[in-house]
């Protein structure tokens, strides 16, 4: 353990997640790090046990403090809300203007706005960062969303380029924009990671309820999809999941795992935020509400003692599967669309200029969403900034046309066979309502001006109308 000397970074929290970073931190040329744990008894055994890292230990924060060179930069990675809130008093009290408090954690991005806002005035900066990887990628390179000054970039940003992901020889980091967009940017990221979840554990359903296959035999082809286009970290790890048994009952691994998935809020908030600012968001929606039924258990219970019979499952062709392939990748691609929906009208909303091109690209390595067509979203983002949506991009405009018909007949078996679908059937619902012609919200419309005089508007002339429903129907203008 060093004894002198000063660190140019330092973490506090020394539970997994920050531990993890620690290790890559001092695993880095140039990097030396402090480190910091209310308890000490955690930065003692963290040092003891990885002496390599030549970690500077802090017995007390103003040890802590003391250890780091000018600018002073500290990571928190402590759990989010008062102890947060705690750590960063603690250090704006001895820090300096100059300095700078990054939180590392999976914050509100609106509390972030918040913290910066009431740090700002003391010089000090006050930076959000979105870190995705879990405990893995947190030791050996997870991406990256920094939030923040670019002024503390300057000094930030390569200290974060050193620990990335690495993919194509571009570090998985990229200076977000300012205040909460680190966080905001991380919130839509395990949106999105909601909604691949879903649709992935429905194709898992479909193959193994409809098409009859067990564990294993879904294993292999989701390990065939892999080497395709579907190629991504999450379809690789349900392939290792689905051939997992239980070494207790000697029965498949997912047969002995209870059905009700829980969440730690950034689905729920990327669903609130959505809504507050406009943006569809379905696909992730029904994600967090499949998760939420998932968990009632007495209404599940209940309804399935009052159900006397189920639809019969419905017969399939061989090529069903790649039937599924396809739903599956149309329905990803709503996803992603949707999320990207959501980044932009963030950064018009809180005034961020974020290039959702770089976004696209810090997500191929290191997080939990990394995928191969993670390259195709950047490249359409860098060939055209200002497309309305992803769905216009032209080679995801041809990948959802060729998959349509399929992702139709996987829907409607689904529903014939009793099979819930609601990522695969929210998504196909978005892109017919964003195909349509004509969509029942005329209609909608009509009503709010019948029973609250909300008006409407009319296709052959501009401005804003009314009927007078309860008199003699004319319109007038409101």
């Amino acid at each position: 353990m060093k004894t002198n000397g000063a660190a140019n970074i330092g973490v506090v929290g020394l539970a997994v997640m920050g531990s993890n970073l620690a290790r890559n931190l001092a695993s880095r040329e140039g990097n030396s790090v402090a480190v910091y744990n209310r308890t000490y008894a955690r930065t003692e055994s963290l040092v003891t046990e990885h002496p390599e890292a030549g970690f500077i230990a802090g017995k007390s924060i103003d040890e802590f403090v003391a250890s780091l060179a000018k600018p002073r930069t500290a990571i928190i990675m402590v759990q989010a809300g008062a102890g947060t809130d705690a750590v960063i008093d603690q250090l704006a009290e001895r820090f300096e203007p100059g300095d700078i408090i990054v939180d590392g954690g999976n914050a509100n991005f609106q509390d972030t706005i918040a913290r910066e806002q009431r740090i700002a005035p003391t010089g000090i900066h006050f930076v959000g960062v979105g870190i995705s990887g879990g405990e893995e990628g947190a030791l050996k390179g997870p991406s990256i969303m920094p939030g923040g000054s670019e002024e503390s970039y300057r000094t930030l940003g390569p200290i974060l380029a050193s620990i990335a992901a690495v993919v194509a020889g571009e570090p998985c980091v990229t200076h977000v924009g300012t205040n909460g967009a680190g966080h905001f940017v991380k919130m839509i990221h395990n949106g999105i990671e909601y909604a691949d979840m879903q649709l992935i554990g429905e194709a898992y359903d479909l193959l193994r309820t409809v098409g009859g296959l067990p564990p294993h035999a879904v294993a292999d082809i989701f390990a065939r999809w892999n080497e395709g286009p579907l190629e991504s970290y999450l379809v690789e790890i349900t392939a290792d999941i689905l051939r997992h048994v239980d070494q207790a009952t000697g029965l498949p691994f997912v047969d002995v795992v209870l059905d009700q998935a829980g969440s730690k809020g950034t689905g729920v908030w990327t669903v609130q935020n959505a809504l507050d600012l406009g943006v569809p968001v379905g696909g992730i929606a029904e994600a967090v509400f499949a998760r939420a039924v998932s968990g009632k258990a007495e209404q599940r219970a209940a309804v399935r003692r009052l159900v006397t019979s189920r639809p019969e499952v419905q017969k399939v062709s061989p090529e069903f599967a790649e039937d599924v392939s396809a739903a599956l990748y149309a329905s990803k691609i709503v996803a992603y669309a949707q999320g990207f929906d959501a980044i932009t009208a963030g950064a018009e909303k809180y005034g961020w200029n974020i290039h959702k091109d770089q976004i696209a690209k810090i997500w191929r390595g290191g997080c939990i969403i990394r995928a191969r067509f993670l390259d195709r979203i950047t490249q359409a983002y860098t060939e055209n900034p200002d497309i309305t949506t992803l769905l216009e991009a032209p080679y995801f405009a041809q990948a959802v046309a060729d998959g349509e018909a399929a992702w139709r007949r996987v829907v409607a078996t689904a529903a014939l066979s009793g099979v819930p679908v609601p990522g695969f059937s929210s998504a196909l619902s978005y892109y017919d309502s964003l195909a349509a012609e004509r969509l029942p919200a005329a209609l909608v419309q009509g009503q709010r001006d019948f029973f609250g005089a909300h008006t409407y508007r009319r296709t052959d002339r501009d401005g804003a109308f009314h009927t007078l429903w309860g008199g003699d129907r004319s319109e007038v203008t409101a």
